[in-house]
């Protein structure tokens, strides 16, 4: 459906916004947390030659995501800001999502250890796609909804984007089990047919989103939008030094991202390294995290709505500073499993609430939104580097993972001491 006006709180637009959620999470789940990282383990040698030198590959897989972040968090910026000056919010969505979707597809030609720069290029590109398409998804928020639906429809994202990647993560990984019941006898086959579905499926569900957003209102692209784009991004930050509530929320939000992503990111090694599990087992403590998340992203909408957005993100902010202490402190499979259900139900509570909240911190008015979101989106990839570089750090220091968690914990509790210098009621403008 073709848009010019912008009409807040129809159902239909909600519900196109929200699809995307459920498009493009298929990348989240199977390539960047289930599928993906364990194939590439299986599949590459323990070492990589790099400019002459031995590097482990998991050394590289990391640099890989740095890098992805690296880049993304540079051009960011600067791309919403031309985004905003000449309109096209819309245009660059659908410009990421294409890349994104078309690196997943390319993935299907890494089928060997000497194919790894195919993996990890393909990688790179894919999260670049993935995490620039956030930036002006994210923005269409304040354009679409009222500012008392944000919790709602926010949480609303979170949950149809659990629901679709755990559906097609269960569909690639009965492939995978079963893979004589498709008259496949190829060992990596299903897996790499599993990348072309996601790249497909993000595609595909997409499309739906674009005809159902706001469509972009002003054509063209002025010889100095690049200029225009750096200055939209400094006066973003300019405004944002004189906003109180804003900039403690955005340094709250990068301590307790750091922690958040990172667990992400390395639950899985902590759960090899320290507990010794097993490639199944680490597959249903995914899936357990991804149910779960699906009711935790709507509790947490509810439990707002009735106590307010900062007392609800201290609740998950503390509850998440209690898992790490529970994950230090843990021997077992059978705890890590209710570890992992308790990620579940905060992790995408405080994902969906913080998209939401700082919706509510914006400048009332504000059209060209898209610029805001990208320093929102700069704050959170900062945050995975320096989250994932500490818990590194730490690790290399101790040699004991349990200690790298203990860190984490660490940065809830200065996310949850910032956060109470954030004020929803203050007026949005030179707080």
């Amino acid at each position: 459906m073709s848009r010019t006006d912008i009409v807040k709180n129809d159902k239909k637009t909600i519900r196109a916004w929200a699809i995307f959620d459920w498009a493009n999470s298929a990348y989240a789940l199977v390539i960047s947390t289930a599928v993906f990282p364990i194939y590439y383990n299986s599949i590459t040698d323990e070492t990589v030659k790099v400019f002459g030198s031995e590097v482990s590959n998991g050394a590289v897989y990391s640099f890989a995501i740095t890098l992805a972040y690296i880049l993304i968090g540079s051009l960011s910026p600067l791309l919403s800001g031309i985004a905003d000056y000449s309109g096209k919010r819309l245009y660059f969505l659908k410009i990421f999502t294409v890349v994104g979707s078309l690196a997943c597809i390319a993935m299907f030609f890494f089928e060997k250890s000497s194919d790894i720069w195919i993996g990890i290029i393909t990688f790179i590109i894919a999260t670049v796609g993935f995490a620039g398409s956030l930036v002006f998804y994210d923005s269409f928020l304040p354009l679409i909804a009222t500012e008392d639906q944000y919790d709602k429809v926010s949480a609303r994202g979170f949950s149809y984007g659990y629901v679709g990647s755990v559906i097609l993560l269960i569909f690639i990984l009965f492939m995978v089990q079963k893979p004589e019941v498709f008259g496949i006898t190829s060992p990596t086959l299903p897996t790499r047919i599993g990348f072309i579905l996601v790249g497909v499926w993000w595609l595909t569900f997409s499309q739906i989103t674009f005809r159902g957003m706001p469509q972009d209102q002003r054509t063209g692209l002025p010889v100095n939008s690049i200029y225009k784009g750096y200055h939209e991004v400094r006066k973003v930050f300019n405004e944002a030094k004189k906003m109180r509530s804003l900039k403690a929320f955005l340094l709250s939000f990068f301590l307790y991202s750091a922690g958040v992503q990172t667990v992400i990111y390395v639950a899985s090694l902590f759960s090899q390294q320290v507990l010794g599990m097993e490639s199944s087992e680490l597959i249903m403590t995914i899936l357990i995290i991804q149910l779960v998340g699906i009711l935790g992203a709507w509790l947490f909408a509810k439990i707002s709505g009735k106590i307010g957005n900062k007392k609800a993100l201290l609740i998950q902010i503390v509850i998440w500073f209690i898992l790490c202490i529970g994950a230090y402190l843990c021997t077992t499979k059978a705890v890590f499993f209710g570890l992992a259900a308790g990620v579940g139900m905060v992790m995408g509570g405080i994902q969906a609430l913080s998209r939401a909240s700082y919706s509510k911190l914006l400048p009332k008015g504000e059209d060209d939104v898209t610029s805001y979101f990208s320093l929102y989106d700069v704050v959170y990839k900062s945050a995975i580097v320096v989250g994932t570089f500490l818990f590194g750090l730490v690790n290399l220091i101790t040699g004991d993972m349990r200690s790298s968690v203990m860190m984490l914990a660490c940065l809830f509790i200065g996310g949850a001491i910032v956060m109470t210098r954030v004020n929803f009621d203050e007026e949005h403008m030179n707080q």
